[in-house]
């Protein structure tokens, strides 16, 4: 009887046990055996504070949609035609490597000259007027700075390392 009992308990056991794996990719399922929690998912990140509405909205839209729990999960995003205007707070997604924030009223870079991961950064038809705050991202292989008729034309020297530079008609070719 022993014997059987043991059998039954391990077969029990392979049997929830292969139920928690299965289930780990259905990320929002909470698992209880007898009444007790064996299994709660990781919770959405919310720790974050984007005072442009518009931005927090898209935020927030990119980490339920990838069911992101930190920060440093965020390497994409896209939020073009948003109507964002400030990008206070995003600096806090430290490795962000695509950002994608065309036809928005932007006009201030320095928040996103602390995200050194940007590999492709997209800011077409914007209201940007200094390209400064951009000449520290090194890893930098896309830039597109068109549609911005008041920037202020980078020297040679700034973006010369960027592979895919796209600049304002008024500007010089580099």
């Amino acid at each position: 009887m022993g014997v059987l009992v043991g059998n039954i308990f391990s077969h029990l056991t392979g049997i929830i046990l292969l139920a928690l794996v299965s289930l780990q990719g259905c990320g929002n399922y909470y698992i209880t055996l007898n009444e007790q929690l064996v299994y709660e998912p990781a919770k959405l990140f919310r720790d974050y504070d984007i005072a442009d509405a518009a931005l927090s909205a898209c935020i927030e839209q990119r980490i339920a949609d990838e069911f992101i729990t930190q920060a440093s999960e965020l390497t994409q995003l896209n939020c073009s035609n948003a109507g964002i205007e400030k990008l206070d707070g995003l600096a806090l997604f430290t490795n962000l490597q695509e950002l994608k924030l065309s036809e928005n009223r932007i006009r201030n870079l320095v928040e996103l000259g602390q995200l050194k991961q940007l590999e492709q950064l997209w800011l077409d038809a914007n209201q940007v007027v200094d390209p400064v705050p951009l000449a520290g991202l090194q890893l930098l292989e896309t830039l597109d700075l068109s549609g911005n008729g008041r920037l202020q034309c980078p020297s040679e020297s700034i973006f010369s390392r960027v592979p895919s530079l796209s600049l304002p008609d008024h500007c010089e070719t580099l």
